[in-house]
């Protein structure tokens, strides 16, 4: 049976976090820290229960759950650690420098909280991308209260999370309203209406991150919607990688573009390669004919639309598996091959996402052809070069790269996102729209807003901003970094 929340509890929602954003904001930064942790040992606790749920529910199974409840328990914690730090702030300081030209007054500049957030829960993340995800992680680390709009893929798993959550924030004091699940559709597209929502996040489908996002700037008063909608990943095999290590890329590509039954954003789904080198036929006989399962009809329709749409374009053979199956609930691996010529001629079909497990050898004869392919991709997450060890035009194809996606391998495969403080999930339009990354530690800069004050009596300062940093702070001072408490 569906369950949807009705208006008036999304409206109650989000009044209830309204009422809750000065206590959250105003809180000890310890204080803060110890919630996220808070909801870390929940998670923990309850793992088993909350990973036999979720495969039930998306049918990925219990490895793998295992493994993303602990990604999702660890960037929680990571999170706590960077609210105990500070630097998150950006606490800056320019004194009083009549000198200067044009002169400087007292300045004195922080990062705040933007207010209540909406986060929307992915389909392919049960845990790291849902309820307890980044987005939540990192909007409770800034300071915002949180109401996460369930996918409806694991409506279960996410009414169950949410329950150990609030439970687990109120034992460790956090305000009533600090966060709330609603479900159903037309409520989501009510949460980002509201007035009081001031960001949104979203991991989703471009057609349905693209609705919400232009709800968001067509509001009376528009809000930053941060959206992660499609990512096709380009892969660039030159000359000199596919003539000595082929057999290397070819396992390494079936590896990646089948993890998760091709569900993964970070998917590699358009490789270009040497024409004549056989990479398509070395990958067709890597790629298993078991099928298995999908997360969900829905993504299943969209697969098999988008594949077959692919598969019986002019110019693109099937290498291997079937591209032909109408199953909705499973789907195997499929292989597909073209050259630059037809890409160049259809990219709106050829350079299109396909969520599942698909991927797209686009053959190229010269360089020249791989630059001109690579100006007709669309944004994306990510892009990755297999090259020789010193071969010369490695440094060329990576700021080609670089131009179309937020990260660029060299070597290696996409799929799999560290959480980390270096890390970038994030890219040119369609794959996100905006420059921020949804994973990582500067996560949290999209919950935030800059606010300086200018020759205000220290007294009358936030403690953050003080002349004696008496919160111990990182700050830059006249310029100058300083480390915490110096």
């Amino acid at each position: 049976m569906t369950t949807q929340t009705s208006t008036a509890t999304v409206d109650e929602a989000v009044r209830a976090a309204t009422r809750a954003q000065d206590d959250v904001a105003g809180a000890p930064y310890e204080t803060r820290a110890t919630w996220l942790e808070a909801l870390a040992d929940a998670l923990d606790a309850n793992a088993d229960e909350l990973v036999a749920l979720a495969d039930t529910e998306t049918h990925l199974g219990p490895q793998r759950l295992t493994g993303e409840l602990a990604r999702t328990s660890a960037q929680l914690r990571l999170f706590a650690g960077v609210v105990r730090e500070g630097a998150f702030l950006e606490v800056t300081i320019d004194h009083d420098t009549p000198t200067a030209t044009p002169p400087i007054p007292d300045l004195r500049r922080m990062l705040v909280p933007l207010g209540p957030v909406a986060v929307f829960a992915a389909s392919n993340f049960p845990f790291a991308f849902s309820v307890l995800g980044g987005d939540t992680a990192s909007a409770l680390a800034a300071g915002c209260p949180v109401i996460v709009k369930a996918h409806g893929g694991h409506r279960g798993l996410s009414r169950r999370v949410a329950e150990i959550a609030v439970s687990a924030l109120a034992d460790a004091g956090a305000p009533s309203g600090i966060l709330a699940l609603v479900e159903g559709r037309e409520q989501g597209v009510e949460l980002v209406s509201h007035p009081d929502v001031r960001a949104v996040g979203f991991t989703g489908s471009v057609g349905g991150g693209r609705f919400l996002f232009d709800l968001a700037v067509q509001r009376p008063e528009p809000i930053p919607f941060y959206g992660e909608l499609g990512s096709v990943n380009p892969v660039v095999v030159t000359p000199g990688a596919a003539a000595q290590s082929l057999d290397d890329v070819a396992q390494g590509l079936a590896g990646s573009f089948t993890m998760g039954v091709g569900q993964f954003c970070t998917k590699p789904g358009v490789v270009l390669a040497p024409a004549g080198t056989g990479l398509a036929e070395a990958l067709g006989a890597l790629v298993p004919a078991e099928a298995k399962p999908l997360l969900n009809d829905r993504i299943g329709d969209g697969f098999r639309g988008r594949l077959g749409e692919l598969a019986t374009h002019d110019g693109v053979e099937v290498v291997a598996g079937d591209a032909t199956s109408d199953d909705r609930a499973e789907a195997s691996p499929v292989v597909l091959r073209t050259t630059v010529a037809d890409v160049l001629a259809a990219p709106e079909v050829l350079l299109e996402e396909v969520f599942g497990p698909a991927t797209l050898i686009v053959e190229y004869a010269d360089l020249e052809e791989v630059s001109a392919a690579l100006a007709a991709v669309p944004g994306s997450l990510t892009a990755t070069l297999h090259a020789a060890p010193g071969e010369e035009a490695a440094a060329g194809l990576l700021a080609d790269l670089r131009r179309v996606s937020g990260r660029v391998l060299y070597g290696g495969w996409p799929t799999g996102v560290a959480v980390s403080h270096a890390q970038h999930h994030g890219g040119p339009y369609p794959a996100t729209t905006s420059v921020h990354t949804s994973v990582g530690t500067t996560a949290i800069r999209r919950w935030l807003r800059p606010v300086a004050y200018q020759t205000t009596p220290d007294d009358l300062l936030p403690p953050e901003l003080r002349e004696a940093n008496p919160l111990g702070l990182p700050r830059r001072v006249d310029g100058v970094l300083e480390s915490s408490g110096s």
